[in-house]
């Protein structure tokens, strides 16, 4: 597939290592520019561009940046995507040490991803946002495998979602449906699930035992 990233960082750039390891087309940004991603593009072989054109022709699109950043991508950032883009937000909100308050969040009750799908303008699957980077390269096992680690992915869109799901197994991971994105609480910080390296019975379990409530920590 083609798959454009938003974001080089740690969850950016491993999953531009794995996915480009499996064959797939990636084109990786950040707001830094090409000219800096020109070390990853060596190693991996993915091409670096703009932001504003890593969506371009890609059939799903990682969206890895922090929270605060989201309201500055540049307008239509995903108009040029292939029909039917499966748009994957891997982000959380941490008010204190980097996102500052974000009232419609807070104030409103709004999940983190319902929140980025608004400012994006397209429907958002949540995954990896609890997912160690490091995971990514170590912990990825072949279907079937008894310590197969599992991840939550949460969305409203069935086809979007499928294709994430698919998309992750294929990075060698199990997957739990983990509901709407207004389910996405469930795998927030400093829920149950969140940094979970385990499988699809432990992380269903832990999905049911989140509580709804933002913990002090986690508000401004």
């Amino acid at each position: 597939m083609k798959i454009g990233i938003i974001g080089a960082g740690n969850i950016g750039g491993n999953l531009t290592r794995r996915l480009t390891a499996l064959g797939h087309e990636v084109a990786v940004a950040n707001s830094r520019g090409p000219h800096t991603l020109t070390a990853l593009a060596e190693e991996t072989g993915a091409t670096p561009v703009p932001v504003e054109e890593a969506a371009r022709g890609a059939e799903v699109v990682v969206v890895t940046i922090p929270l605060k950043a989201i309201p500055d991508l540049p307008k239509g950032v995903l108009d040029d995507a292939a029909d039917g883009v499966a748009v994957i937000d891997t982000g959380n909100y941490y008010p204190k040490q980097r996102d500052g308050r974000i009232a419609e969040i807070e104030d409103e009750g709004l999940t983190e991803s319902r929140w980025t799908e608004r400012h994006l303008g397209h429907p958002v699957i949540k995954a990896f946002n609890g997912t160690y980077a490091q995971d990514i390269l170590d912990r990825h096992r072949p279907s079937g495998t008894p310590d197969r680690q599992a991840l939550p992915v949460a969305g409203d869109d069935e086809a979007a979602k499928a294709k994430v799901r698919a998309l992750i197994d294929e990075l060698g991971f199990d997957t739990v449906d983990a509901g709407g994105l207004d389910d996405s609480w469930r795998q927030q910080p400093d829920t149950p699930v969140y940094g979970l390296q385990e499988g699809v019975e432990a992380v269903t379990k832990a999905l049911a035992e989140a509580s709804p409530e933002r913990p002090e920590g986690f508000r401004a």
